[in-house]
C-alpha cells in the first residue's frame, strides 16, 4: 500500500530507489507472527514492498524476529516463508542460519527474483542487546536495506538500527502506511482525546503513561499499568503482575499521577484470581481500599458508571481513541473491563485506533489497527522512533560498507 502521508524529514525512501536486476537486498521486518497464523496483518503490510523489490529482479534475504531470546520463546520462520510464498505467488525459501559464513554464501548465490526468509534473528542473545559484531554478520547478508518492521522501530537492536550502521537503509512504504494511520492519533489536539494503556510491556507504562498522561485528556490504565498506578498509591498489590521493570514504572507511574495533566480513570472495585498452572481461575470483585487479597492478583476491574457515561460522552463528541494493551485478562475469560471499554470506544462518532499485535489478536474489533504497540505509542510519544532516527542519522551513500 503506497501511502501519500509527509515522509519522516531527511529519512531516504524506498519508493524513491529504483531497484537494479540483481542487486542484493536485506528486508528487516517484522513478522513476530506464531505458527497459527491466526493473525498476519504484520505480514500483510509488508508484501507490497517485498513484491516490488522481487519483481525488479532484486535478490532477498529477510530477517525478522519472532518470540524472544531470555524466554526461550523464540522459533523457527518456516511457517512465515511458507505465507510469504503462498501470498506472493512465488517460491521463498527458509533457512535456520542467519550470522555465519555459510548463510552469507548462500544469500550470495541467490539468483535474481527470488527470496529467502533467514532463522530467527532472537535465536541470538546479541540482537535486543543491540550487538555491534552480530549486526555486522547480519549485514553480510547483503548489500542494501530495506527498512520495514514497524513493529519493531522501537527497538535498537542489530537487525533494526545496528545493521544501519553497515548498510545504508530505505524506509518501506509499509511504514509509511503505518506513520499515515498513527498521524491523527499523535496530533489530538483540538479534540477530545482517550488512551486505553493495558497489557504486560513496560513500554506501556515507561513510554505511553509517560507521554499520554500529559498529551490526552482521560487516561484508562488497566494491565499491569493498572497494577503499577495503584502500587504508587500505596495499594496492596499482592501477586499481581508487576512487569519485567517494576521499579522503573514505579517511578514513571509516581511521576505521570504528579505530573500529568490526564484525568486517570482509577477503578473503585478490582477483579482479583488465583493463578493456576494453566491460567488465572474465576474471578472476585474487591474494593481497591481493601487492597488485593493474598495469593490473588488483579486480572480484571469495574469501570465505575459514572466514568462510563463520561467516557461515552467524549466518545460521542468524536474523541480520538487509542487502545494499546489490552485491559483486562481476556484471554482467560476475564473480560468486563475490556468489553466495557470497547462499547465506549465503538461507538458512533469515536475515532478509535488499536495498536499492537497481541492486542489486535485478542480483542474483537475490525477498525482501524496498527501492527506495532510499542512503535506507536514511541512514534505518538515522540514523532519518532529509533529506527527512524537512525535512518535519518546514518550515511546513505552506497558505499558505506
Amino acid at each position: 500500500m503506497r501511502s501519500d502521508t509527509v515522509a519522516p524529514a531527511g529519512v531516504p525512501l524506498l519508493r524513491d530507489r529504483p531497484i537494479r536486476h540483481g542487486e542484493r537486498w536485506i528486508y528487516c521486518a517484522g513478522f513476530n507472527v506464531d505458527e497459527s497464523l491466526t493473525s498476519t496483518g504484520r505480514i500483510d503490510v509488508e508484501l507490497a514492498d517485498l513484491a516490488r523489490l522481487l519483481s525488479a529482479g532484486a535478490r532477498v534475504a529477510i530477517l525478522s524476529h519472532q518470540g524472544r531470546h531470555r524466554d526461550g520463546s523464540a522459533r523457527h520462520l518456516d511457517h512465515v516463508a511458507g505465507y510469504l510464498a503462498d501470498r506472493l505467488g512465488r517460491p521463498v525459501g527458509y533457512l535456520p542460519d542467519n550470522d555465519t559464513p555459510d548463510a552469507a554464501a548462500i544469500a550470495g548465490a541467490m539468483p535474481e527474483g527470488t527470496a529467502v526468509v533467514f532463522g530467527n534473528t532472537r535465536w541470538h542473545a546479541g540482537e535486543e542487546a543491540g550487538d555491534p559484531a552480530l549486526a555486522r554478520r547480519f549485514a553480510a547478508l547483503g548489500d542494501l536495506v530495506a527498512v520495514g518492521g514497524f513493529s519493531k522501530a522501537h527497538r535498537s537492536h542489530a537487525s533494526s538500527t545496528g545493521i544501519l550502521r553497515y548498510r545504508p537503509g530505505w524506509l518501506t512504504d509499509g511504514v509509511l502506511g503505518e506513520l499515515a494511520r498513527l498521524e491523527p492519533w499523535a496530533n489530538p489536539a483540538g479534540r477530545r482525546s482517550i488512551a486505553v494503556l493495558g497489557g504486560l510491556k513496560p513500554e506501556k507504562t515507561l513510554v505511553g503513561l509517560a507521554a499520554l498522561s500529559r498529551r490526552y485528556d482521560v487516561v484508562v490504565p488497566g494491565g499491569v499499568v493498572l497494577t503499577t498506578i495503584l502500587r504508587a498509591r500505596g495499594v496492596d498489590v499482592a501477586d499481581s503482575d508487576l512487569g519485567e521493570q517494576p521499579q522503573r514504572c514505579l517511578r514513571a507511574a509516581h511521576r505521570a499521577l504528579s505530573d500529568g495533566t490526564a484525568t486517570v480513570v482509577l477503578p473503585e472495585r478490582v477483579i482479583v484470581a488465583r493463578r493456576g498452572r494453566t491460567g488465572y481461575g474465576p474471578g472476585i470483585a474487591v474494593p481497591v481500599e481493601h487492597g488485593v487479597p493474598a495469593g490473588h492478583a488483579i486480572v480484571d476491574f469495574e469501570v465505575p458508571p459514572r466514568w462510563r457515561d463520561i467516557l461515552a460522552g467524549h466518545a460521542a463528541a468524536g474523541a480520538r481513541c487509542v487502545v494499546a494493551g489490552t485491559p483486562s485478562r481476556y484471554l482467560d475469560g476475564h473480560r468486563t473491563a475490556s468489553e466495557a471499554v470497547l462499547d465506549v470506544v465503538g461507538r458512533p462518532g469515536a475515532e478509535t485506533l488499536l495498536m499492537g499485535g497481541d492486542t489486535v489478536r485478542e480483542l474483537p474489533w475490525d477498525g482501524p489497527t496498527s501492527t506495532g504497540g510499542g512503535s506507536a505509542l514511541h512514534y505518538l510519544a515522540h514523532g519518532s522512533t529509533p529506527v527512524i532516527d537512525e535512518l535519518r542519522a546514518t550515511t546513505t551513500h552506497e558505499d558505506n560498507t
